[in-house]
C-alpha cells in the first residue's frame, strides 16, 4: 500500500485493519469518538452494513441527503459535476473515512456523487436512525447532534478562512493588473 500524505492521513484517519468490528470503526469516527463503549454498542446495533461493487454509486449528486456513510473497507471517489457536465474529483476516501454526515442534520440534495472505486463494505447511519436514538435515548442523541454541529462549525470556520484568503489574493491580482495597465498606458 502506498503511504498517504501525513496531512490527509490525519484529516481522514484511514484504518489499516480490514477485519475490525463495527464498534471499533464507529469509535474512530470523529462524530462518535466521544461516546462511551455502551453508547457505541447501541449505535452499532442500529447502523446498516452494505456491500457495493466497484463502479457502483452510493449516491448521486442531487439525490436527497439521507444520512452518513463510513467506509469499512474499500475506496470511494467523491465527484462533483458542474452545470456544463464537467466532472471534478473532490476526494478519494479509504478505510475508516466517513462522508455525508451533514445529511443527518440537513435534508438538502447531495452536492456531489459518491462512487466506489473498488468493492466496498459501507456502514450507513441515516436520519431515521438518529431520530430513533433521539426519541429513545435523548442524552445520546444530543451528544451526537452536538458533535455533528461542532464538526460542521469547524468546517465552516476553515471555509471562511479560505474564502477570506482567496478574496485577498483576488484583490492583490486586481491591483497588480491595474498597476500594469497604468504603466503601459
Amino acid at each position: 500500500m502506498i503511504p498517504r500524505d501525513i496531512f490527509w492521513a490525519n484529516i481522514f484517519r484511514g484504518r489499516k485493519k480490514k477485519d475490525e468490528t463495527v464498534e471499533a470503526i464507529l469509535k474512530d469516527v470523529p462524530a462518535f469518538s466521544h461516546l462511551e463503549p455502551k453508547e457505541i454498542s447501541l449505535l452499532a446495533s442500529i447502523v446498516h452494513k452494505r456491500e457495493y461493487k466497484a463502479g457502483e454509486y452510493i449516491f448521486y449528486q442531487g439525490d436527497p441527503g439521507l444520512g452518513m456513510y463510513i467506509i469499512q473497507e474499500g475506496e470511494v471517489l467523491i465527484q462533483y459535476t458542474d452545470p456544463d457536465g464537467n466532472k471534478k474529483e473532490l476526494a478519494i476516501l479509504k478505510d475508516g473515512d466517513f462522508f455525508g454526515e451533514i445529511a443527518l442534520i440537513d435534508e438538502s440534495p447531495r452536492s456531489a456523487s459518491a462512487i466506489c472505486r473498488t468493492d466496498c463494505q459501507i456502514i450507513g447511519f441515516f436520519r431515521p436512525d438518529l431520530f430513533e436514538i433521539i426519541e429513545k435515548h435523548p442524552r445520546l442523541g444530543i451528544k451526537i447532534v452536538l458533535k455533528l454541529a461542532e464538526i460542521i462549525a469547524e468546517r465552516l470556520r476553515r471555509t471562511n478562512q479560505e474564502v477570506t484568503q482567496l478574496k485577498a489574493e483576488i484583490e492583490a491580482l486586481k491591483s497588480n493588473i491595474e498597476e500594469l495597465k497604468a504603466n503601459q498606458g
